[in-house]
């Protein structure tokens, strides 16, 4: 099996344990935090800085790392029979990742910033959290836009160039629908929370079909250059 194949693989199921992770911490302890307002996540950021940072990592970091390499895997995959669909496909995927990273170096910069501030004025490090959440949000867009084009462009893509599992196709591209209602805020939050969830179990079945699906040699050989 090629290399990077195997890896993207890999990468769909440590991407996918990522989002299990990140969802267990934050359904146990912080969205009924963040729901208590400012000051009360404020307070618990300044008392379990740990915690916080390690969520904010596993949520984005190691999330866009392996997206990366799902996204490269996948486009090595589907470019010998649909070199346009591919390579569109991974430009919102890469863009993606970008936006993740951007936001998660944010946040993992807030934590520090947040906590410091508590120890002087806790009603400044509150206010200070609003202001700096808007930002994280923002650059995310507060929706799913940009991951949703990227999962329907890649099912699209794979249903055209008949790889990739029928099933999955399908599933990849009714979650990327999904994901890109999202833009109307009246299902802004359900939609969001069916994606993000949908994006587990797509995760998992990708990097299976990339571990288990046999990649035919011919266009192995026309994407390395090597011989059938």
């Amino acid at each position: 099996m090629n290399t990077l194949q195997k890896l993207g693989g890999w990468s769909g199921l440590v991407h996918a344990l990522a989002y299990v992770v990140s969802l267990i911490i934050g359904a146990s302890v912080m969205f009924p935090l963040l729901d208590s307002g400012p000051a009360a996540y404020a307070a618990f950021v300044a008392g379990h800085p740990g915690l916080v940072y390690l969520w904010n990592l596993v949520a984005y970091w190691v999330a866009a790392l392996t997206l990366v390499v799902m996204v490269l895997a996948l486009h090595e995959r589907l470019k010998p029979a649909a070199p346009g669909g591919a390579q569109l496909a991974a430009a919102f995927g890469l863009i993606w990742a970008a936006l993740i990273i951007g936001s998660g170096n944010l946040m993992l910069r807030d934590v520090g910033v947040i906590a410091r501030l508590y120890a002087g004025d806790p009603a400044q490090a509150a206010a200070a959290w609003t202001t700096l959440e808007a930002v994280e949000n923002g650059i995310v867009s507060g929706n799913e836009i940009v991951g949703s084009l990227w999962v329907l462009l890649l099912s699209l893509t794979a249903w055209q160039a008949r790889e990739l599992p029928r099933a999955l196709n399908l599933y990849g591209a009714a979650l990327g629908l999904a994901g890109l209602l999202t833009v109307f805020p009246p299902l802004a939050e359900p939609l969001g929370i069916l994606f993000g969830l949908g994006m587990i179990g797509w995760s998992v079945w990708v990097g299976l079909a990339l571990l288990r699906v046999r990649w035919p040699a011919a266009r192995r050989a026309a994407t390395t250059g090597g011989a059938a």
